[in-house]
């Protein structure tokens, strides 16, 4: 059987969605009675698991030197597929080409556009909208990350459930508890971190209040001058939020850097990042999964979160909630207990650890697979 995978999201600048798709080519690579193609828009990734024998990787260029992802995506793609005898194409991101007419499964990671369409501008509402609603109905299956995802497209796409796959994703194996001083030291030099820290890591959306989270801390930071927050993040808010000027004007209050602020940091250094903070933060009233905190979980930290969209499926009970992420007040002071409260930091991270071990990328790919070979 020939599997095709979208493969383009392992190119540079690797985020969310290619690291769910090299965590199941992990698993994949040791199966050598199948064939997956791989298919990438400019160049093959040097990862040492895409050297294994069952993959097969193609480059496809476009004539004339055309540079677009919509025509690599709607029309190279399927080209490729056909001429390779394609028995099913796998896409990792929630788009599938409009001229495939073969078996496809897409992984639908959420659908936030459609649920709260005021989050997006107008034409990345429409594209996302019109595009993965297409892919959604066309898909032979559907795998989505949670019991959530999966009951918002049964709400907002009307398929049936029998369509969709709830396969969770998982930490990497990376991510666990390191005990390295001089590590420790290195990363918080290289961060400019001075001595303890807070740590959000996402993309900035409005849904994540990181406004209000930098107000909370700072009506608290005189009382824990020891601690700054890192927020690793590309700002993606909508309507727009200037993140910057709210995080120089509380320094600038506070006369001291408390807060942090950079767009992207390389994969190898997010388990020192989460193993040298205390505390994990996502104030979030809508995600798909919220890997974020199942990796802090894995690596012994404390979370503060929401009870909202899917993350209770995520961290069950083994984080600190907060049940307003736009309540400044409360937010500040279950900041404060996470970091105060030292009985309680000690059992959500022993939690944590248990409930992070329920989650594995074998489990994910296996099942994946299965749905591959037999939808």
């Amino acid at each position: 059987m020939k599997i095709a995978i979208d493969a383009h999201s392992l190119e540079r600048g690797r985020t969310g969605q290619g690291r769910y798709l090299i965590n199941l080519l992990k698993f994949w690579s040791r199966l050598n009675e199948f064939r997956f193609v791989l298919y990438f828009q400019k160049e093959i990734p040097q990862d040492k698991i895409l050297k294994s024998d069952c993959f097969i990787k193609k480059i496809l260029k476009a004539p004339f030197k055309i540079q677009s992802n919509a025509f690599w995506q709607h029309f190279l793609l399927p080209k490729a597929c056909l001429k390779d005898k394609i028995d099913i194409l796998f896409s990792p991101s929630y788009l599938l080409p409009f001229g495939w007419r073969g078996k496809s499964i897409v992984t639908l990671h959420d659908i936030s556009y459609e649920a709260h369409p005021q989050w997006f501008t107008p034409a990345n509402r429409f594209l996302l909208q019109k595009i993965s609603k297409v892919a959604a109905k066309k898909a032979t299956a559907i795998l989505v990350p949670s019991e959530f995802t999966k009951r918002e497209i049964v709400k907002y796409y009307c398929l049936p459930q029998s369509k969709i796959y709830v396969t969770p994703l998982a930490p990497d194996e990376q991510f666990k508890p390191l005990r390295n001083e001089n590590k420790f030291k290195e990363v918080k030099k290289h961060y400019k971190i001075k001595n303890r820290v807070i740590l959000y890591i996402g993309s900035i959306f409005n849904r994540r209040h990181i406004p209000e989270l930098i107000e909370a801390f700072g009506k608290i930071a005189k009382r824990f001058l020891e601690y700054q927050i890192l927020i690793i993040g590309a700002n993606h808010t909508y309507p727009f939020i200037d993140i910057q000027s709210l995080i120089k004007e509380t320094n600038e209050k506070l006369g001291w850097t408390a807060v942090l602020q950079i767009d992207w940091v390389p994969e190898e250094d997010l388990p020192w990042l989460y193993n040298i903070s205390d505390l994990t933060i996502l104030l979030s009233d809508y995600e798909g999964f919220g890997l974020s905190v199942l990796e802090a979980m894995a690596c012994g930290v404390p979370v503060v979160t929401t009870n909202l969209g899917s993350i209770p499926e995520v961290v069950d009970n083994c984080a600190l909630f907060v049940d307003d992420p736009t309540d400044i007040n409360e937010i500040a002071k279950v900041i404060h207990q996470g970091l105060t409260d030292e009985g309680l930091r000690n059992d959500l991270a022993e939690r944590g650890l248990i409930q992070a071990k329920k989650f594995s990328w074998g489990k994910c790919a296996r099942e994946t697979l299965d749905i591959l070979l037999n939808c």
